[in-house]
């Protein structure tokens, strides 16, 4: 059986590994973290349905765990490459967990007895994790994971689990490992958010009123570290009013980020959107923003729809630095743009109870290593993989046999990743058609089946 490694498990990954498995192909599913499902996971709502995040990816998922084609390797990252198309050898290092996953039953005992709280990164900063935890209820696999690094050993999680499922760290070890015999790599290693900390004038982090959309997101879903009200951070208070600033780290030459993020005026739209859903009147919200690019199916009417539901001010202008002014409290100076708006009053000063930076995107923490193994360059604007012909062939091969899809290559909302993944894994599947038919030149006994699977796959 020939084999493809997909290295990132979100959203793109799952469903190039779903597709691959369907035709036969055994998949090594390679995730650094702990728990597959990647940013989508985190997200409340998508646009422009408004269905649960949690319902678009929690049954595919679910899938890939129970598939047995599929083989997960989870807190592994790749160390090596080596071989040749049709036959690559990956090197991998698997960091240790901490937990016997054959016992652990995830019932989460050891969690709720360990006396050690970090802030929690699947919630943002926002909300606290155990040092012995799982990210949230229903996360895969479903078992949890021993911080190392922050836990105390203080030793009641070994004498709180009723199955002897938590290790010392004498009985785990970071481990090495080869899969050979790889006759395409996928890449699908995702975004990270930009961090707003290097543009000053927003003030992220130095002033607490001030946070991403992702901490947004966080606060607006039901199993938030809120529970889903949207709240100041300075006094736990709901605001009343709340400014949403577009392109931060988008679409700005002078920090070398000439791209667009593509999601983020949906996904202010969409917080907006929840947040005069769950407050009304009671909620004033203003977006700052230079254009709206709504650019998929359905987006613009998406926009236009909640925009006018909920009379949601909007400015075309260029927002000055976020300063406090009078009684504490926070100001932002803006200049209109748009000619009759701004012929009429030209500066516009705001004083909002909150302010959430729609940061866009950058490659995922492990991109820079991962092109420096495999050879592979990287795009002048934000440093994502580049594919071998982005124009003419945008799902071809960056070298024989090693694709990149979804937010690897550019930022990209979920369905153009599920778009480009289904891509991908046909174009790796295609590989291993010709990697079997060159195999069985020497070998006529195997042409029958061959010549099966190519009615099959034609039909």
């Amino acid at each position: 059986m020939k084999k493809v490694a997909v290295i990132g498990a979100g959203i793109t990954g799952i469903q190039a590994a779903l597709d691959l498995v369907k035709h036969g192909v055994k998949v090594y599913l390679i995730e650094k973290r702990a728990f597959i499902g990647g940013h989508v996971a985190q997200l409340g709502r998508v646009f422009p349905t408004d269905d649960s995040a949690r319902c678009v990816i929690s049954s595919k998922i679910h899938d890939v765990l129970r598939h047995p084609g599929i083989e997960l390797c989870m807190m592994t990252e790749v160390t090596g490459i080596t071989g040749e198309p049709g036959n690559y050898t990956i090197t991998l290092k698997k960091s240790p967990r901490y937990i016997d996953t054959e016992k652990c039953a995830g019932c989460c005992t050891c969690t709720e007895i360990c006396p050690v709280e970090v802030y929690s990164e699947f919630d943002a900063g926002l909300g606290v994790r155990k040092a012995i935890y799982k990210p949230y209820e229903g996360a895969v696999p479903g078992i949890v994971v021993r911080d190392a690094e922050h836990c105390i050993n203080c030793g009641l999680c070994f004498d709180a689990c009723p199955n002897n499922a938590v290790l010392q760290d004498s009985e785990d070890s970071a481990e090495d490992f080869e899969i050979g015999n790889i006759t395409s790599i996928i890449l699908s290693t995702g975004y990270s958010m930009y961090d707003p900390r290097n543009e000053s004038r927003y003030r992220y982090l130095s002033m607490p009123d001030v946070i991403t959309g992702l901490e947004c997101e966080r606060m607006l879903s039901p199993d938030g570290p809120t529970g889903g009200e949207l709240r100041r951070l300075s006094d736990g208070k709901i605001p009343k009013s709340v400014v949403f600033v577009q392109c931060v780290g988008s679409r700005n030459a002078a920090i070398g980020r000439n791209f667009c993020s593509s999601v983020c005026c949906m996904y202010t739209i969409k917080n907006a959107n929840i947040a005069k859903e769950k407050y009304g009147d009671d909620i004033c919200v203003t977006i700052l923003k230079s254009e709206t690019r709504a650019y998929g199916k359905g987006y613009q009417e998406y926009n236009r729809r909640i925009k006018q539901t909920h009379k949601i001010q909007v400015l075309r202008c260029m927002p000055g630095s976020i300063e406090y002014g009078e009684g504490n409290r926070m100001r932002i100076v803006v200049e209109k743009i748009k000619k009759e708006e701004a012929a009429r009053t030209p500066i516009v000063t705001l004083e909002p109870d909150l302010v959430v930076l729609a940061a866009g995107f950058s490659p995922s923490g492990g991109a820079e290593q991962l092109a420096e193994i495999m050879d592979i360059d990287r795009s002048g604007d934000g440093g994502f993989f580049c594919p071998g012909e982005s124009v003419l062939d945008p799902t071809g091969p960056i070298h024989p046999g090693i694709y990149a899809a979804g937010a690897a290559v550019a930022p990209k909302d979920i369905n153009d990743c599920i778009n480009q993944a289904e891509a991908a894994a046909m174009r790796a599947y295609i590989d291993t058609l010709a990697t079997r038919e060159g195999e069985n030149a020497d070998n006529p006994t195997e042409n029958a089946p061959i010549e099966k699977e190519k009615h099959i796959t034609g039909r």
